[in-house]
């Protein structure tokens, strides 16, 4: 099952606020927000590509544990950026002083920002091209450093602002660079 979009622009135009209460009410969706402030709808991951997420995430968890510079999420976090989309990455990393700068109330909603850095793990259903202009859009709205990880390809794309992406077959392991300092991610787990 691929992602289904719907234009309801014609008939409502949803506030962040009703947006957000749309997801609450419908916790058993998940529900993104293009730019264009069309909702799309996002169906669950097979076990596959849970595992890869949950191998990902433990990883940046525990180098984040220990170096305590930010805040990491997992992918039913949403993010209202800039541009007015709402996204939830698969994995995200927000910095702690942008962090800290948030209201309690802002870090209990959709949080205000785009991440420093996001990875994207696409499913068998997934469209390439859209993964890739939601990369795309992560960089336009201030992220710092991204990942696009196709299993089926075995391929990396990295994504850097106003920069090409560069593109990895077959990686072993990534580097944080200078947004996450000393990190290493392993994807022996992931390619399997």
């Amino acid at each position: 099952m691929t992602a289904l979009t719907l234009n309801l622009n014609s008939v409502i135009k949803l506030t962040r606020e009703q947006f957000y209460q749309l997801c609450e009410e419908n916790s058993d969706l998940k529900l993104e927000r293009n730019a264009q402030g069309e909702l799309i709808i996002m169906p669950p991951t097979g076990g596959e590509t849970g595992k890869s997420n949950s191998t990902i995430n433990a990883q940046i968890w525990f180098w984040n544990d220990q170096n305590q510079l930010g805040e990491v999420f997992d992918s039913s976090t949403g993010f209202t950026l800039p541009n007015g989309a709402d996204r939830s990455p698969d994995v995200s990393w927000v910095e702690k002083s942008r962090w800290d700068a948030l209201t309690k109330e802002q870090k209990e909603k959709f949080i205000p920002l785009c991440p420093d850095f996001v990875i994207e793990i696409l499913s068998p259903n997934d469209s390439l091209k859209k993964t890739q202009n939601k990369m795309q859009e992560y960089m336009e709205n201030g992220c710092r450093l991204g990942w696009l990880i196709n299993r089926k390809k075995q391929e990396v794309e990295i994504y850097r602002p106003k920069q090409d992406v560069e593109i990895l077959k077959l990686p072993q392991t990534l580097s944080g660079e200078n947004v996450l300092p000393g990190f290493i991610l392993n994807l022996q787990k992931i390619w399997g």
